[in-house]
């Protein structure tokens, strides 16, 4: 429970503070460009034509509602396209902006022929461009760590809307009974869409923020591979795997001959129309 006026706690601080890792150290792709560069290079390789990611057609079905018709609209970190090729497609005019090289020159192709699509190979921060319709930025806020000024630029930058989305807890299930049935120290998310809310209301920006409830899948060929995958968030410094086993023991099924883990988790969708006076 937050205690005494929200106006009191500074939720961009405690942002900041949560970038860094559970030893207090900033990580190292947070900082480095080329690191995150070298990731999504590899991320890259591995899509296949237009692959995206199930759970964004339920995240976009909520978004296209706030966006309006023949809009022109920039969208900050497509990634691997999630939602470009939906927005494509309802909006008049597109522009992608991408710190990374291997983003944009994946998504390049698909639209050469498409002289509505701009490509800005800037970091959101930097980026120097003329104001849309919309402004969308779905899960792209990691890296950034002064929010507060980029949140005003999506304000700024906005005629119409302002859309962020984030997908978010809770944290695997099995997590919790490692927590308060055997006592474990468990790596809980410290930044979450709520951060993004009370910044935006302590900029003086009424947001509207609507949750999707989405279910995640994972796959295992044997139980060994789940275990291991599913107790990296264990922060104790031993553990006993048979209390792994026991707190998974009633979430998987056996399907196909795999070991699947199915649970619970939220998208939250969260826009405003511009407010003038915080450039």
């Amino acid at each position: 429970m937050i205690k005494g006026s929200p106006l009191e706690i500074d939720f961009e601080r405690l942002w900041k503070e949560a970038m860094f890792d559970w030893h207090g150290k900033m990580p190292e792709r947070m900082v480095n460009d080329e690191l995150e560069e070298a990731f999504w290079a590899q991320s890259m390789k591995k899509r296949r034509d237009k692959q995206t990611d199930d759970y964004a057609k339920k995240i976009y079905e909520k978004i296209k509602q706030q966006i309006p018709q023949d809009a022109s609209c920039i969208e900050i970190g497509p990634g691997w396209g999630n939602y470009t090729f939906s927005l494509r497609k309802d909006v008049k005019r597109l522009t992608l902006i991408d710190g990374s090289k291997s983003v944009l020159s994946y998504l390049k192709p698909y639209f050469e022929n498409d002289a509505s699509v701009q490509f800005v190979h800037r970091k959101w921060e930097e980026a120097e461009i003329e104001p849309h319709d919309v402004v969308i930025g779905v899960n792209c806020f990691y890296r950034m760590y002064e929010m507060n000024a980029s949140l005003k630029k999506m304000n700024a930058l906005a005629k119409k809307r302002a859309i962020i989305g984030l997908t978010t807890g809770p944290i695997q299930p099995h997590y919790v009974v490692l927590d308060e049935q055997f006592g474990y120290d468990i790596q809980y998310p410290r930044r979450d869409y709520i951060g993004i809310v009370n910044m935006l209301y302590q900029l003086g920006i009424y947001a509207n923020c609507k949750m999707i409830k989405l279910e995640r899948e994972h796959r295992y060929d044997t139980m060994a591979q789940l275990y291991e995958a599913q107790s990296k968030k264990i922060r104790s410094p031993q553990f006993d795997p048979a209390h792994v086993e026991a707190s998974l023991e009633r979430l998987i099924v056996f399907e196909d001959g795999q070991y699947v883990y199915r649970y619970p988790f939220y998208a939250a969708i969260i826009s405003w129309e511009p407010v003038k006076g915080h450039e």
